[in-house]
This record gives C-alpha cells, structure tokens and sequence, in this order.
C-alpha cells in the first residue's frame, strides 16, 4: 500500500460446524492486522473459495463433509496456489493429521488453544514460518512411535547431503526448538541458525519446518522422548 500500512492478513475458515466458525471470527475480528474474507462449511467449498479469493492463511479443519482437510489441503498445494493451511484438529489425534502435513499444511494447532496464541499462529503461518504446537506434536509422535524406522539404521540417502552440523540443526528443530533457542543450544547466532534450516531444507526439498520434523521422525533421525 502507497501509505506503508501493512496489509492485513487474509484468512479463509474452513469448519463444517457453523459456531465454531463464528468463535473464530469474532477472535480474528478484534485483531486489526486479520482479515476473514469467507468462511466454508467442507472441504470442496474451502478449495474453491482459496482458489478465487487467494487469502493468505486458510484456517482448515480435518473433519469435513465432501472432501475433508487433508484432500483440501493437498488440492490447495497442488494448484500451486499463494496459500497457506493452518490445520485444527481436537485431541483425538490420529492420520489424518500426519497425512495434512504430508499433503503441505504449515502446521496445526488445537481446537482449544488460547486466542492469542491462534492469532499468533495465523500470523507466523502468514509470514511463511511453520506452527508446530509443542503438546500436539507430542502426542502425535507417541501415537506413531510404534511405525517409526528403527535409529541404528544406516540414514536414508536424502539426509546424506547435509553437514553434521545441519543434521544437528534439523534435529533440534524435530524437537521443536525455535531458531533462537537452537542458536542458544549450539552457542551460534539465531541468524546463521536460520541459514542452516535454509539449507536443510533446500537440500531435503522441504516447504517449512512442520515437512522437516515429520521427515526427521518419519526416517528415524530422532525419535519420541518418553
């Protein structure tokens, strides 16, 4: 904009149940940098709005009719459109959420997190970060420790190209580190952490952080603590 007023942040909601949507407008409507531009009841409906609108962030939930979050999140990134997806999902925790991430969601949080830290959220997804909610992802690993490749295992090929010292980042960042507190851990400036998860994730062909701490699980690198 020509007066530098930052443009708000557009935001889709996505939920079949009508209250839960009204819930989230009326959080978002009090923050003067979040904008929501329309609302959808299922998953088809979420496509076709992001598809014409193009907002910034779309807050999708994983249970809907028609089509549900994970297939509207992967058609979303597959129309290669200038969307993010925040995924909400309750405590129930199962595959559908590792399969949303999978598909190319910039996170998830829990349908009862404190307003200001899902405003919080929408606004890290919206500057190109990813949200990965320290209790949701917990239980999530617990819940798939069982299917995780065994550790003592030669590293895939892919994680080959990295340095040690990337391979360390990515493993802090798989514990849910933030860029500052691995810059602490590792006694570096939080400014080369971020151009280490840069390169980690060119290397490995990652969208953000939620794709590289599911890989870091998903080939074994780190494991659930107990």
């Amino acid at each position: 904009m020509t007066d530098g007023t930052a443009r708000p942040v557009r935001v889709l909601l996505a939920d079949d149940q009508p209250l839960l949507r009204t819930g989230f407008r009326m959080v978002l409507g009090t923050e003067d940098d979040l904008d929501v531009v329309a609302e959808a009841g299922d998953g088809v409906e979420a496509v076709d709005l992001a598809r014409r609108l193009l907002p910034d962030v779309v807050l999708m939930d994983i249970r809907m009719p028609r089509m549900d979050g994970v297939a509207a999140t992967r058609a979303i990134v597959d129309a290669r459109l200038p969307v993010r997806v925040l995924i909400l999902t309750t405590f129930d925790l199962d595959e559908y959420v590792v399969g949303a991430l999978r598909a190319g969601a910039s996170g998830f949080l829990a349908k009862d997190v404190p307003a200001e830290d899902l405003v919080t959220a929408i606004r890290t997804v919206a500057a190109g970060e990813a949200v990965v909610a320290p209790r949701i992802l917990k239980r999530l690993l617990d819940r798939f420790a069982d299917v995780l490749p065994d550790p003592s295992a030669a590293p895939p090929r892919s994680l080959a190209a990295l340095t040690d010292r990337e391979r360390e980042v990515l493993v802090q960042v798989a514990r849910g580190l933030s860029n500052a507190e691995i810059a602490a851990e590792l006694s570096v400036s939080e400014t080369t952490i971020k151009t280490h998860v840069g390169h980690v994730l060119t290397k490995l062909g990652l969208r953000d952080r939620v794709q590289a701490v599911v890989l870091a699980y998903e080939t074994g690198l780190v494991r659930p603590r107990g």
